[in-house]
């Protein structure tokens, strides 16, 4: 099989599917790989080092032209691109692997299995010891949870750590986190590490051992949550009057803060509104908010997804695709992820679907002309399929 990486063409997106690093491991499983070139160069891999790596490089055209497996990060039908600049491009059989965002845009997922293409998406690993060393979501939150704490503290007008100064004595900058998933852990990681005092809310209450364990006070609400978290390990949506009675309570937490760092977001679904405007109003001028929720609508209901709000002195920013502002590692990260996911579906050189293995199962979702994934043909309204044979080539 011939592995395609094209260049990226979301808005934006300075990631490429697979850095120069990772070729001899997709050769090792029998794919030859073809770049589109210039893929690279934005995340600061030139085409010259892909070649060294025994790639070839070759021009847009050629990659989906010729490509049995396309590669991407997020630029393919799920881009919520209007209209899907390569969707037309697609060939029946042509295997696509990538982020798809099969939940909150299933209609993508449709438009691929229009083309007869067969995807996996990405976005889909199962969170199961097994698939960490596919979890490319893991990888994307890592990333931005450390940015996001990076931007606040260069907006921020004062410094992060404890400093004794021939001026004085600086205190520390108090830094709440909301959401203590992947992105949250990091950015309180990353925090502590510049020096901030760090507190940390989560819904779901087994997270208090995990932020305590990074050195941050865990914020205790009084709210039965005993149900926020799924079978996955994510969190699940609430009613309105429990975010209500969350809001209530946490607003002290928020107007004591320097920085709040907003990371609660839920698969497929429009992100909770935990900070308010009067929440806003009551923080001391100059403080800022970073919400990484913005591109599912943010967790402060001031948030403008790609822009800053300020209001009464409190900055407030929208950061959208925040894992391109670090495309080198963001790149890194995500080829090694999907190399080892591609190991589990590519055997000697040919496309094997085993339906038997949980991780392939749970990711396939397109397959000769129809959506298969049982969720996303819920969600688009189609009757159940027959139930394939477990193992299959193409």
């Amino acid at each position: 099989m011939l592995a395609g990486v094209p260049r990226e063409t979301f808005p934006g997106e300075r990631r490429v599917a697979a850095n120069p690093a990772v070729i001899p491991a997709l050769t090792a499983l029998g794919l030859e790989v073809a770049v589109e070139r210039g893929a690279g160069e934005a995340a600061g891999f030139p085409d010259a080092l892909y070649v060294e790596k025994g790639a070839r490089m070759v021009s847009r055209a050629d990659v989906f032209g010729s490509a049995d497996l396309l590669l991407a990060v997020r630029s393919l039908a799920s881009s919520r691109i209007a209209p899907p600049p390569d969707l037309s491009a697609l060939r029946a059989g042509q295997v696509v692997v990538g982020f798809l965002d099969p939940i909150g845009a299933p209609e993508g997922v449709q438009a691929l299995a229009d083309r007869g293409a067969v995807a996996f998406a990405l976005d889909l690993i199962p969170r199961i010891s097994r698939a960490q060393a596919m979890d490319a979501l893991s990888s994307v939150a890592t990333v931005i949870g450390y940015k996001a704490v990076l931007l606040a503290a260069d907006t921020l007008p004062r410094m992060f750590p404890l400093m004794m100064t021939a001026g004085g004595t600086l205190t520390p900058a108090r830094l709440l986190v909301i959401g203590a998933g992947v992105a949250g852990l990091q950015a309180i990681a990353t925090a502590r590490r510049l020096g901030a005092v760090v507190e940390a809310y989560d819904i779901r209450p087994a997270t208090r051992e995990q932020i305590q364990s990074l050195g941050a006070r865990y914020v205790e609400l009084p709210l039965d949550a005993q149900d926020a978290q799924d079978e996955g390990g994510y969190a699940r949506t609430m009613d309105e009057s429990f975010y209500r009675r969350q809001r209530e309570t946490m607003g002290r937490v928020v107007s004591a803060s320097d920085v709040v760092i907003s990371t609660a977001a839920i698969p497929g679904k429009k992100a909770p509104v935990l900070i308010t405007a009067e929440m806003v109003d009551a923080m001391r001028p100059g403080s800022v908010i970073v919400d990484v929720a913005a591109e599912q609508g943010g967790n402060c209901e001031l948030t403008q997804p790609g822009q800053a709000v300020v209001r009464s002195g409190v900055t407030v920013m929208g950061p959208v695709n925040v894992a391109s502002a670090v495309p080198n590692h963001a790149s890194q990260m995500h080829a090694r992820n999907v190399a080892n996911f591609l190991a589990l579906i590519v055997k000697q050189g040919a496309l094997t679907v085993d339906l038997s293995d949980q991780i392939v199962r749970e990711t396939l979702v397109a397959r000769g002309g129809e959506v298969v994934h049982p969720r996303l043909r819920e969600t688009l309204g189609l009757p159940p399929l027959v139930a394939p044979p477990t193992t299959a080539a193409g």
